[in-house]
């Protein structure tokens, strides 16, 4: 076998023609075999069919075909987040510029943990993250919800900055390590009960005191709950809100938990992992009044942003917050290289080896601009509110709330607990539809998350059809 050509350099493009046509031939034909939104026959049905397709992992003579059949086996066995009756998790179907986009991030290859690594990319990385860093700083209060032991206390000296992230969890876990840098190893951790799992267990990983849990009534933060944890409990703290929970969509009394943090010294952590979206969007950006006043802020456009995985962001509203993730490594930022003018990129990141994740999100940005983002923010919202009317219209179901983002909780009325984790499972099984579950009020509830701007009113219908067919009577 002759030394397999490389995706860059000047042969790069003429290798990778061939290829790409081989992939592409490969996904359509293993999403015509699956034929749905999910492959039907359960999890044995979908391993054994990977099984088969793969074969002998490290064979002695190589497979020329390789690519087709192990590309066209995904594409059969894989959840399709662009099938509108896909609608369980914040996994959004990409947008196929994004997707191009991480296609050159692939074939340049740049690691971003030295400039001689990644020239270009790391300036292309400065750029974007500030003005996304400027998206949720638009108005930053002098020393809105942060402690007085945070550099926030001089706000005409700082700048809003973002680093890049694989996504929520990383990125609320650089906000409790930058928490415990900023305030002492003492930082408390105190959160809603509808807070993402992501946060507690950054808490315990970063050794930092048991979290607080604070009562979260219909589904958000309780404003007068917090006070009373915070007036209880010895400091310092880190208060973490939520915009945009995994359960419901909903979003915390943001304005109201910054004034609390305000009036106990508390620094404020938002995860807009999901609602972070909103910000594009002239309809529903108020919905977000209040996030300015973070510390820090959790961002995600793996969800409400149409990219590719992974692409999440941490938003700090002091640069300065960065100098705890300072490292020197003499082969990546010597500081001769340093004081010569070469950027220091090791500080931007808790890995070191990373990906140009900022060209896709940079080429996205740069494709629809704010309204084409702004309008499909709008598109997903509209077709949950329609959703939810459907619902609400038909007697055979019941609404949770209509809802705030793009999620809507239901379920078939007179049905048990059992009866909807059933209908679920049914329906995963025969590969018909993918629908979330949440439990809310102290029952479990059916959930539909809306990320597909090509979603009609007609697929909100065939969604509920399906449901309604598959529930017991």
């Amino acid at each position: 076998m002759r030394t397999p050509p490389l995706a860059s350099g000047p042969e790069g493009p003429r290798a990778l023609r061939p290829l790409l046509d081989t992939v592409l031939e490969a996904l359509r034909d293993g999403a015509q075999e699956r034929g749905g939104p999910l492959p039907a026959g359960g999890p044995e049905t979908v391993a054994a069919q990977v099984r088969d397709a793969l074969g002998d992992v490290l064979p002695d003579e190589g497979d020329p075909e390789a690519l087709r059949h192990l590309v066209r086996s995904l594409a059969e066995g894989s959840a399709d987040p662009a099938d509108p009756l896909c609608a369980a998790h914040l996994h959004c179907p990409p947008l196929a510029v994004a997707a191009a986009a991480d296609l050159a991030a692939s074939v340049l290859n740049p690691s971003l943990d030295s400039w001689d690594q990644a020239p270009a990319a790391s300036e292309l990385e400065r750029l974007v993250t500030r003005v996304l860093a400027n998206e949720v700083y638009t108005d930053v209060p002098r020393g809105a919800g942060n402690c007085p032991t945070s550099h926030n206390g001089a706000a005409a000296d700082n700048a809003p900055d973002a680093l890049v992230t694989t996504g929520g969890t990383e990125s609320n876990q650089l906000a409790l390590l930058l928490a415990r840098e900023t305030l002492g190893a003492g930082t408390r951790l105190v959160c809603g009960a509808n807070a993402h799992h992501s946060l507690p267990r950054s808490a315990w990983l970063l050794g930092l005191p048991d979290p607080v849990t604070v009562p979260a009534p219909a589904g958000t933060l309780d404003p007068a709950a917090l006070d009373a944890a915070l007036t209880d409990l010895p400091g310092p703290h880190l208060v973490a809100a939520t915009a945009g929970t995994t359960d419901a969509g909903l979003i915390d009394p943001l304005p109201e938990i910054a004034a609390v943090c305000r009036t106990h010294g508390a620094r404020l952590h938002i995860d807009a992992a999901y609602g972070g979206g909103l910000l594009f969007s002239t309809r529903h950006r108020n919905k977000l009044t209040g996030l300015s006043a973070a510390a820090t802020v959790t961002l995600d456009l793996h969800k409400l942003g149409w990219q590719p995985v992974a692409a999440g962001l941490l938003a700090v509203q002091d640069d300065r917050d960065l100098a705890a993730l300072r490292q020197r490594a003499d082969y990546l930022n010597a500081d001769d290289d340093t004081e010569a003018g070469l950027p220091d990129l090791l500080g931007r990141s808790l890995r070191t080896t990373r990906r140009p994740d900022a060209l896709k999100i940079a080429v996205t940005l740069k494709t629809l601009g704010r309204t084409g983002l702004g309008r499909l923010v709008d598109q997903v919202c509209a077709r949950a509110t329609e959703f939810a009317a459907l619902v609400q219209s038909h007697p055979g179901f019941e609404l949770h709330d209509p809802p705030t983002i793009s999620t809507v909780l239901f379920r078939p009325v007179h049905a048990t607990d059992d009866d909807i984790a059933a209908v679920r499972r049914k329906l995963l099984t025969d590969g018909r539809a993918v629908l979330g579950r949440a439990r809310l009020d102290g029952r479990l509830w059916l959930k539909a998350t809306l990320l597909n701007p090509h979603t009609r009113p007609d697929d909100l219908a065939a969604l509920l059809k399906v449901v309604e067919g598959t529930t017991r009577r």
